[in-house]
């Protein structure tokens, strides 16, 4: 006997979604696509006529679908992209037949579900991310610093080249280096300042998160753990609970 409920497969891409509608039977009841863009997708949502269960692949942009649509939705899943690609590799693949395959994994019951964090919590992860963009970016500018030096053989003290005090005292001795270098150097050093200022703003509002607070500071208590690990293992682990065991 049919479940009461429809299963639908959403393949996400960046403007568009591709969904494909099935009964319990496998009887196709309705597939086509819709935009990206929220009131396209609380539109779509609303017209479903039935109840259903939908899949979509974990993707830069499921996060906004899944949040729009969980409401509509009897269960929501979101699934591993590698473990989806795994159970349905295809010679002919196209937006239908990916949204298709998504719609049979799930009521046949093989859908491999991973977890989907809260909206909280994958905006705190944003921030965490973002800033980690940030030191990246910072390096960056420590590297370009270093070389353009070297490209015109200057001495500097490598320990010291990066400290505020130390760099606009080395910038005034750079009598017979070009004009253009003097001016990329601090180019680089007002990139550096800047994102070094911006990433620690971020950080220091994780810390004073109230949903953080507590357990970074327990997380802080072992011995070798400081501020970025512990807000790393509290919000790309999330809740440690969904692991069956510890490996």
């Amino acid at each position: 006997m049919n479940q009461p409920y429809h299963y639908i497969g959403l393949d996400i891409h960046k403007r568009t979604v591709a969904y494909c509608e099935k009964r319990a039977d496998g009887k196709l009841v309705a597939s086509g696509t819709f935009s990206t863009a929220h009131p396209s997708v609380l539109e779509w949502a609303k017209e479903r006529s039935m109840p259903w269960v939908g899949g979509m692949e974990a993707t830069l942009f499921a996060g906004h679908l899944y949040d729009v649509l969980k409401p509509f939705a009897m269960d929501l899943q979101v699934g591993h992209p590698l473990r989806i690609q795994a159970i349905s590799s295809a010679k002919h693949k196209n937006d239908r037949k990916d949204a298709e395959t998504l719609a049979d994994l799930l009521r046949c019951d093989l859908f491999p579900q991973c977890h989907m964090a809260s909206p909280l919590v994958r905006e705190l992860r944003r921030i965490l991310r973002y800033r980690n963009f940030l030191v990246r970016q910072a390096v960056r500018m420590k590297n370009k610093t270093t070389g353009l030096l070297m490209e015109v053989g200057a001495v500097y003290d490598a320990r010291r080249i990066h400290q505020h005090g130390y760099f606009e005292e080395f910038l005034g001795t750079l009598d017979e280096v070009p004009h253009s270098v003097v001016e990329l150097l601090k180019t680089s050093r007002v990139g550096l300042e800047m994102f070094q200022e911006a990433q620690k703003k971020l950080v220091k509002a994780l810390l004073e998160h109230e949903h953080l607070g507590e357990r970074v500071s327990r997380l802080m208590s072992i011995d070798g753990v400081g501020e970025i690990t512990a807000l790393t293992w509290a919000l790309e682990l999330d809740e440690p609970s969904r692991f069956s065991n510890m490996k």
